[in-house]
C-alpha cells in the first residue's frame, strides 16, 4: 500500500529540507498543510532532472503534475494491489488442478507479504536518490513479468516465484508512489494513500472472481488484462514530472534500515497495533475468506467466495471517504471501535454458521479496517519532515505487511494441524480484538500530537 508520504495539502515539497532539531521538524509539519495554488506548488518542485531525456519527459514536453499526477499514481496503487488480490479467487482452481493443502494456499499468500517487506526494506528509499519515475517504471516492468509467470504457471513453484517477484516489485513501487503523491499534493496524496489500497484489493478480488465465473481461461486472461492496464499506467508515469533530483547514496540506501526519529516514536507506537491488526484481518480474508464462505454457505461459487474480501475492502473505502474530514484521533477511535465490533460479529457468525451475519460482520470490520488504517497514517505522517517520509512510510508498510502475511500463514497451519477452519478463525478473531484493544489503550494514554487533524 502506498503510504510513503501521506498527509496534508500543499503540493510538491519533496526535496531534502533539513530540520536540525525535532521541534523544527514539527514546525515544518504544521506549516506544510497550508494549501497553495497548483501553479505555485508546481513551481516549488525542482527542475525536472530528466527533462532532457525524451523517453522520460513525455511527448511534446508535457509533464503530468499536481492533482492529475496524484490520480495517476493512485490508479497505479489500485492496479498493483488488484493484481496482488487477483489470485485469491483462483486458489480454488489451482488447488483442484494441483491438489495442494490449505497450508500451501496460505504460504503462497504469505510469501507475497514477506517479499513486499523485502522490497520495502531494500528498495523503499531508492527513489529518494535516483528519482521517482525510474523506480516506478522499473517496478511496473518487473511486476508485469510476475504476471507473465502467473499466466504460464504449471505448479506451486511457479506460483511461489510469481508471488515473490510480484511482492518485490510492489514493495519497491509503494514507497516511491507514496512519496510522489505527497510531493505533488500533500492533502490529496494523504487521502489517496489511504483509499487506494482498499480499492485495489476490492476490485482485484471481485474482477478475478467474475473472470473465473464468466470468462474462458481465467488463469491466463485475468493476468493478461492486468498487463495491459500496467502498460497504460507506465505511459502515464513516463509523462509525469519528476519531483526529486538525483542524489548520491543510492547503493547505501539498499541496506535495510528502519529509523524512527524521537519526535515520531510515541505516535508511531500508538498506530502500530491498529495497523498490524487491520492488515492481519485483511490477511485472513485474503487467504481463507473464500474457504470460510464455502463452509458457511455450502456453495463453491467463486464470486460468492470473493465477495468476503470485496465487502471488507469496499466498506473500508467507504469509511475512509466518509471520515476524511474528521480529526485523525477521531478516525482512529472510530476504526478501533468498528474493528472490535465487526470482528466480534464475524466470529459469532462463524460459530453460529450464519453466512448473512458473516457478511454483516465483514462490512463492520471493513469500516474498522479503513478508518483504523487511515487514522494510523494521519496520526503519524504529518509529523515527518520531507526527508523522513520515505523511511517512515516504509516502516508503516513493514508493520502492515507483517500483519498481512505472518498471521495468515500461521492460520493455515492452524486449519490443517490445529482445530480446523472454524476454530482457527475464532482464535484469529480474538487476537485481532486484543490488538485493537491495545491500540485503544495507547491512543487514550497518549495525547494527540500538535497540529494533527
Amino acid at each position: 500500500m502506498t503510504m510513503h508520504q501521506g498527509a496534508g495539502p500543499s503540493a510538491g515539497v519533496a526535496q531534502t529540507v533539513t530540520a536540525p532539531h525535532p521541534a523544527a521538524r514539527v514546525a515544518t509539519a504544521r506549516a506544510l498543510p497550508v494549501r497553495r495554488p497548483a501553479r505555485e506548488a508546481a513551481m516549488a518542485l525542482p527542475a525536472d532532472p530528466f527533462a532532457h531525456r525524451a523517453w522520460l519527459s513525455g511527448r511534446g514536453g508535457y509533464r503530468l503534475t499536481g492533482r492529475p499526477a496524484v490520480f495517476a499514481l493512485a490508479s497505479l496503487v489500485v492496479a498493483l494491489l488488484a493484481s496482488s488480490a487477483a489470485p485469491t479467487p483462483l486458489y480454488a482452481v489451482y488447488q483442484a488442478q494441483w491438489h495442494f493443502t490449505p497450508i500451501t494456499t496460505t504460504v503462497v499468500f504469505g510469501v507475497y507479504a514477506l517479499a513486499v517487506l523485502a522490497g520495502l526494506l531494500t528498495l523503499g528509499k531508492l527513489s529518494d536518490h535516483v528519482g521517482r519515475r525510474p523506480v516506478l517504471l522499473t517496478a511496473i516492468a518487473v511486476h508485469a513479468g510476475s504476471l507473465v509467470i502467473f499466466a504460464t504457471a504449471t505448479g506451486v513453484p511457479a506460483l511461489l516465484s510469481a508471488r515473490v517477484v510480484q511482492g518485490l516489485s510492489t514493495g519497491a513501487a509503494l514507497g516511491a508512489i507514496g512519496a510522489a503523491m505527497l510531493d505533488m499534493d500533500r492533502e490529496l496524496g494523504t487521502f489517496a494513500n489511504a483509499v487506494a489500497p482498499g480499492m485495489g484489493s476490492a476490485t482485484g478480488a471481485i474482477l478475478s472472481a467474475l473472470a473465473v465465473r464468466f470468462l474462458p481461461d481465467p488463469t491466463h486472461l485475468i493476468y493478461l488484462a492486468l498487463i495491459g492496464v500496467l502498460a497504460l499506467q507506465a505511459a502515464a508515469i513516463a509523462a509525469m514530472r519528476e519531483t526529486v533530483s538525483p542524489a548520491p547514496g543510492a547503493l547505501a540506501s539498499l541496506r535495510p534500515e528502519i529509523t524512527l526519529p524521537r519526535a515520531l516514536r510515541a505516535p508511531v507506537l500508538t498506530a502500530v497495533p491498529v495497523l498490524f491488526a487491520v492488515w492481519a484481518l485483511a490477511g485472513l480474508y485474503g487467504a481463507l475468506g473464500p474457504a470460510l464462505v464455502h463452509t458457511l454457505t455450502g456453495s463453491g461459487n467463486v464470486v460468492l467466495g470473493a465477495l468476503s474480501l470485496f465487502v471488507l475492502a469496499g466498506s473500508a473505502v467507504v469509511a475512509i471517504i466518509g471520515l476524511r474530514r474528521a480529526a485523525a484521533r477521531t478516525v482512529m477511535l472510530a476504526g478501533i471501535a468498528a474493528l472490535i465490533a465487526g470482528v466480534a460479529v464475524t466470529v459469532l457468525a462463524v460459530s453460529l454458521g450464519s453466512a448473512a451475519l458473516f457478511f454483516v460482520g465483514s462490512a463492520i470490520a471493513g469500516a474498522g479496517f479503513g478508518s483504523g488504517f487511515q487514522g494510523g497514517i494521519r496520526t503519524v505522517v504529518p509529523l515527518a519532515a520531507p526527508h523522513q517520509r520515505a523511511g517512515l512510510v516504509s516502516l508503516l508498510y513493514v508493520v502492515s505487511y507483517l500483519g498481512l502475511g505472518v498471521p495468515a500463514v500461521l492460520a493455515g497451519f492452524g486449519v490443517v494441524h490445529g482445530g480446523g477452519l472454524i476454530t482457527t478463525t475464532r482464535y484469529y478473531g480474538a487476537a485481532v480484538i486484543a490488538l485493537a484493544a491495545l491500540a485503544l489503550f495507547g491512543l487514550l494514554r497518549n495525547r494527540p500530537a500538535p497540529g494533527i487533524r
